[in-house]
């Protein structure tokens, strides 16, 4: 290989080298921006830093620096955070983020461009406004009534705190509120102690009722049965004194048929009886008056 050749390879080669080093890709959801010598380089006429979205682009090769920055939707997970509530009782909050960059040369200045350190500065603050919220309520408060309320204001607050990092704060939300180990045990007992208190109220209070109730139901019962007792003698004596007065009717109507229908039912009565029952009388008893009769009457004269 001649000299000419090789220095041409090795042109080549540096020619390709720096065409290589001159273009960058910016990849959908990120975005790029100039540095040199690790300062942003800014438009002299706009001031503004030079910035560049998806596609393919040129710069200065081992002059210029391309710093590629993420700017879809992230998601800080932050787990155990122990904050105090307004009765000074300790919580752990499991809570996460969803924040984005807006500002790439203010995200880069405050961070330096790690995603990293990012998270750490936004937890902190993070955290700060999240114990000034609980710091304002109690447990109960934070566990059910406020708990959507907080998760608004922290999200507000967050975003305002945020904006000096360049960062955008699109929602905060609590995964989970629990006690931390230590005490759990010791507020469990406490809880079980108040509502088997509570269980033995209620269960008091229920034998009271019933008593009262069934007293009532006794004293109604009582009462009903004594009306009942009441209406029953009245009708009874009713209708004796109807079954009275027709009796007396029909004997008005005819004495002698009446005494012998009543004689007849008295004789049906007693033979057709199926016990074995003894009845002694005398042949001429007023009884067997109708029997001693042979025209079927009672022997009298009327």
């Amino acid at each position: 290989m001649t000299p000419k050749r090789t220095v041409g390879i090795l042109i080549g080669l540096i020619v390709l080298l720096l065409l290589y080093g001159s273009t960058y890709t910016v990849q959908e959801g990120q975005q790029a921006m100039l540095l040199q010598l690790g300062n942003i380089v800014k438009n002299p006429k706009t001031n503004i830093p030079y910035t560049w979205g998806p596609g393919l682009h040129f710069k200065w090769p081992l002059i210029n620096e391309i710093q590629i920055f993420d700017t879809r939707l992230q998601t800080l997970d932050i787990k155990s955070s122990r904050i105090v509530t307004a009765e000074q009782k300790d919580l752990i909050v499991d809570y996460y983020v969803k924040w984005r960059i807006t500002n790439l040369p203010l995200y880069f200045t405050r961070t330096g461009g790690s995603a990293t350190q990012a998270s750490l500065l936004l937890e902190q603050q993070l955290n700060d406004n999240l114990r000034a919220q609980f710091g304002r309520r109690t447990i109960s408060d934070v566990v059910s009534n406020d708990r959507s309320t907080i998760m608004d204001s922290l999200s507000k607050l967050a975003n305002d705190s945020a904006q000096s990092l360049g960062i955008s704060v699109i929602d905060v939300r609590i995964k989970r509120i629990d006690l931390p180990n230590e005490v759990q045990s010791a507020v469990f007992d406490r809880m079980r102690t108040e509502r088997e208190r509570v269980a033995t109220e209620h269960r008091f209070n229920g034998k009271a009722q019933a008593e009262a109730i069934r007293a009532n139901a006794d004293a109604n019962a009582t009462i009903t049965v004594a009306s009942a007792r009441t209406q029953a003698a009245q009708i009874r004596s009713l209708g004796d004194a109807q079954a009275a007065k027709i009796y007396a009717d029909a004997y008005n109507q005819d004495p002698a048929f009446y005494e012998f229908f009543r004689s007849l039912e008295a004789y049906k009565k007693i033979f057709a009886s199926d016990q074995n029952n003894m009845l002694v009388l005398k042949p001429d008893s007023e009884f067997f008056k109708y029997f001693n009769s042979e025209n079927g009457t009672s022997g009298q004269k009327r």
